[in-house]
């Protein structure tokens, strides 16, 4: 039976009804939408800004601004190296700043430590500590590349202590969790002692204990190295060659004698890396410049030196 023209109209208001409703559903789903994915974006843009302002402030720790550069592909380039250290507050200044003259009677002991190793650099310092008869420490990446064998092996065989520092220096994957950190760890000794045949107990965290980096509560780190016996290390004399802009070598060598002179015991910050140029440069003029100090000696770090730490915890 044909439908009356009021049944059509009906049904036109209906599907006009139903298209309208659509449309005004369409209206409020896609604003809410558009909100959602947009609230997802600025989360994820905060976090990369959080972490963009912790790698920065992670300058001010070493002196520097600019990041140091890591070897994250193990290359003899530190181009992509994430930034060591984080922007000290006051409490954590004090190893900057504080002397600690020796006192009489008492020598000064002045420890050259070596970070980021090895690299295209590091046959050159090793060169210049032979020539000066010089015990320094090596805090070392894992680099498996078959050029870098030797010279691990060079480090132990002409006396110098080898020490960690992490195996992929990739601040988002060591410091991601404990078990993370832990695997890095042990991955790095075990290469080392492949390598070389030693057994190293004796750590630098990247961006030094007291960095803000670590998603895990350094603390924690720092009571699991006691636990398996490994002795880490930071540092009280910055040389500022973890700066990636030019740098003359003067200025390092300035740096690291006028901070030697401040502390009785003192652990130099150095690093051994492709562009660090500068820093074989200064070498020659730092040793000979501590050397000339009175009642100072140049050692290796060893198990009964004085840490220093900026991180300490109960013993």
């Amino acid at each position: 039976m044909p439908k009356s023209e009021e049944e059509k109209r009906r049904s036109r208001i209906s599907s006009m009804k139903r298209l309208i409703v659509a449309y005004l559903l369409l209206g409020i789903l896609i604003p809410i939408l558009l909100c959602i994915l947009l609230f997802i974006k600025v989360d994820r843009l905060q976090k990369e800004l959080d972490q963009m302002q912790r790698q920065i402030a992670s300058q001010q720790r070493e002196g520097t601004i600019a990041p140091e550069q890591a070897d994250p592909a193990n290359a003899d380039t530190d181009a992509g190296q994430q930034a060591d250290g984080m922007q000290a507050d006051s409490s954590l200044a004090k190893w900057q700043t504080e002397e600690t003259e020796p006192d009489d009677g008492q020598k000064r002991k002045v420890y050259l430590t070596f970070d980021d190793g090895p690299s295209s650099n590091t046959d050159a310092i090793l060169d210049i500590l032979k020539q000066y008869d010089v015990k320094a420490t090596f805090f070392v990446t894992g680099k498996p590349q078959e050029r870098y064998q030797a010279m691990y092996q060079r480090i132990v065989a002409e006396g110098h202590t080898l020490g960690m520092h992490s195996y992929s220096h990739k601040y988002d994957e060591i410091y991601a969790s404990e078990e993370a950190f832990e695997e890095d760890l042990s991955k790095l000794q075990d290469f080392l002692y492949d390598t070389t045949g030693v057994w190293s107990h004796f750590y630098r965290f990247p961006g030094g204990s007291s960095n803000q980096v670590s998603t895990v509560d350094m603390r924690e780190l720092a009571a699991y190295m006691q636990q398996q016996d490994i002795y880490y290390l930071d540092w009280n004399v910055a040389s500022g060659d973890a700066t990636n802009k030019k740098i003359k070598a003067q200025t390092l060598v300035d740096n690291v004698l006028t901070g030697v002179g401040k502390h009785q015991t003192a652990v130099v910050l150095l690093h051994d890396a492709a562009n660090k140029n500068a820093t074989v440069e200064a070498l020659p003029a730092i040793i000979e410049g501590i050397q000339a100090m009175e009642d100072t000696v140049l050692l290796p770090v060893s198990d009964d030196m004085e840490l220093v730490q900026h991180l300490k915890i109960q013993q």
